[in-house]
């Protein structure tokens, strides 16, 4: 049944490539629900969470690789979540009105090569899932993106590919090395690879993955790729494309070579394995993603360092290596996609396609928490669980991590706390100057951003001022993006719209936007009251002869 998700994916995105305009949205959602449908009853039977096998027949039987997919209960909780965020994701672009039917057909075609990489247990398979996720994704941003849209595409995409490139070169090397002649992951990971081969493979296809996961300093594509892309490809970008590399880092590198996690026998700097490498790593990029967010002008670029931010987390629960560190690593994944996606559909749908620009200073003058209430609502909502408030999902997530990490790293864990407390400060920034900024407050500084908008236009009519302009600004058909120096990113300018200052002149939340953002609030509150749900399956699933590795070598 859960081969169907893909089967159905794929079959979707090739109809829409024939169907009248028209017909592309409701048939892009009836896709969507169908897989996440498929994905809920899967979720719902499987509550052992052990390994179910879905189909394994010959691929290409001269390479003994084999079309194997199969589920256990790490793979049902990140495909239950592919598919809510695939839903949510077509409801949050009702609004699509360029190329629809080419716009879904890719968005289509992602989520069911998303729906592979979680499904497949043939390595060669999944390699295949993997790279063609890079595809759509490209022409998502590059072709409905909005600031620096072919930048931040090519960026993802260059990035992805090196990362690629080292995850098959690692593939290959076990491959060779085992001389089992198959890319089978269950017999590959009792191949029982020598100490000095696990010790340089490891890396190589932990970073591989863990570039797309965001770790620290192979981070910097992220926050690129999220503002340039449309709200759904954002969403999906935030909700599942990173949690591929952060599944590849425990379903393949850490499960083929356990032994790359031992200590080297030295010290380098003070560290004594890799996992103390990427443990640092993680926590670094736990503190500067949030450090950086904290001072970000444009509304979007917050969002896409905090996303930086929560994906440290993930990998910090992975380098714990411990039971209730690695459990709470898996439903971070969940929860950070679940929020990920929410706080993107807000910000880049509810906001950005009515006021037309995502500046926190321009926002702060046109009483959004009046003009468009439910968005506010919403943002302060998905802002508490991102911070950790309990009752939502991140609180039991980012909780059991801390708890691993104390039991593993107890210094780091303390870096960790310092983290978690820029987070509240950058999230209660943003909804502030976003939502909830006092007229008498911002009035002047209104007024002076729009005199330098002025003064931008006449300098503009000069031919002088043009070319210095342009020498130093990208000029995109949605407007103007500014540089910010000492290592801000672009802030976006649009053309003046003095019509969105006016709340009662502002489009009104849709229906769709609506029940996408209350099945997100839903999902999140669900794991937040009631984790054991997810725990139920993920815990039998780290206990299976498939982390027998883990379990006898490194596991504390």
């Amino acid at each position: 049944m859960l081969a169907w998700t893909i089967y159905i994916s794929f079959l979707g995105a090739l109809a829409l490539l024939f169907l009248p305009k028209a017909a592309a949205r409701p048939v892009a959602l009836l896709t969507a629900i169908a897989g996440f449908t498929l994905a809920l009853i899967a979720f719902l039977q499987h509550r052992t969470g052990e390994l179910i096998t879905i189909t394994n027949t010959p691929w290409i039987p001269s390479l003994g690789i084999n079309f194997h997919l199969a589920a256990d209960g790490i793979s049902l909780c990140l495909i239950l979540l592919t598919g809510l965020v695939a839903v949510t994701g077509i409801l949050f672009s009702w609004n699509i009105e360029q190329r629809t039917n080419q716009f879904f057909a890719f968005y289509l075609l992602l989520i069911g090569s998303v729906y592979g990489v979680f499904l497949s247990y043939d390595l060669f398979l999944l390699f295949v899932f993997y790279e063609i996720v890079i595809i759509p994704k490209y022409f998502l941003i590059a072709t409905w993106g909005s600031t620096r849209r072919e930048y931040g595409a090519m960026k993802l995409a260059l990035y992805s590919f090196i990362g690629s490139a080292m995850v098959l070169i690692g593939l290959i090397a076990a491959y060779v090395v085992s001389g089992a002649h198959t890319m089978s992951l269950t017999t590959l990971a009792q191949a029982h690879f020598s100490t000095h081969f696990q010790m340089y493979a490891f890396p190589l296809v932990f970073i591989g993955f863990a570039i797309l996961a965001g770790l620290w300093p192979f981070h910097t594509w992220a926050p690129t790729g999220h503002v340039a892309a449309p709200t759904a490809a954002s969403m999906l970008l935030a909700g599942v494309v990173m949690k591929l590399g952060a599944y590849g880092c425990l379903r393949v590198a850490m499960t083929l070579f356990p032994l790359g996690l031992s200590p080297w026998g030295f010290h380098i700097l003070g560290l004594g394995s890799w996992r103390e490498v990427f443990a640092i790593l993680a926590v670094i990029g736990i503190v500067y993603g949030a450090l950086v967010a904290l001072v970000q002008k444009d509304f979007k670029f917050v969002i896409g360092y905090s996303s930086v931010s929560h994906m440290g987390f993930i990998l910090l629960g992975l380098m714990t290596l411990n039971q209730i560190g690695i459990s709470g690593a898996i439903i971070q994944m969940v929860s950070h996609g679940i929020l990920a996606g929410l706080l993107f559909g807000v910000v880049g749908r509810m906001v950005y396609d009515r006021t037309h620009t995502r500046d926190l200073t321009a926002l702060g003058p046109m009483n959004l928490n009046k003009a468009i209430p439910f968005a506010a609502v919403t943002f302060v909502l998905a802002g508490m669980a991102s911070m950790g408030l309990p009752g939502f999902s991140g609180f039991v997530a980012e909780m059991m991590i801390l708890i691993g990490a104390w039991h593993a790293f107890p210094i780091l864990a303390a870096c960790v706390g310092l983290g978690i407390l820029i987070g509240i400060i950058y999230i209660w920034r943003a909804m502030q100057k976003a939502f909830f900024t006092a007229d008498a407050h911002t009035d002047s500084a209104y007024v002076e951003d729009a005199h330098v908008e002025k003064i931008v236009i006449l300098t503009l009519s000069s031919s002088k001022g043009k070319d210095l302009l342009l020498a130093n600004a990208t000029t995109t058909p949605q407007g103007t993006t500014g540089f910010e120096g000492d290592g801000l990113q672009p802030v976006h300018h649009d053309p003046p719209n003095t019509g969105a200052l006016a709340p009662e002149g502002m489009p009104p939340i849709t229906f769709p936007e609506r029940l996408g953002a209350i099945i997100l609030i839903a999902a999140s509150i669900t794991i937040g009251l009631y984790p054991q749900m997810l725990l139920k399956i993920i815990t039998p699933a780290l206990n299976s002869p498939l982390f027998q590795g883990l379990q006898q070598g490194v596991w504390k």
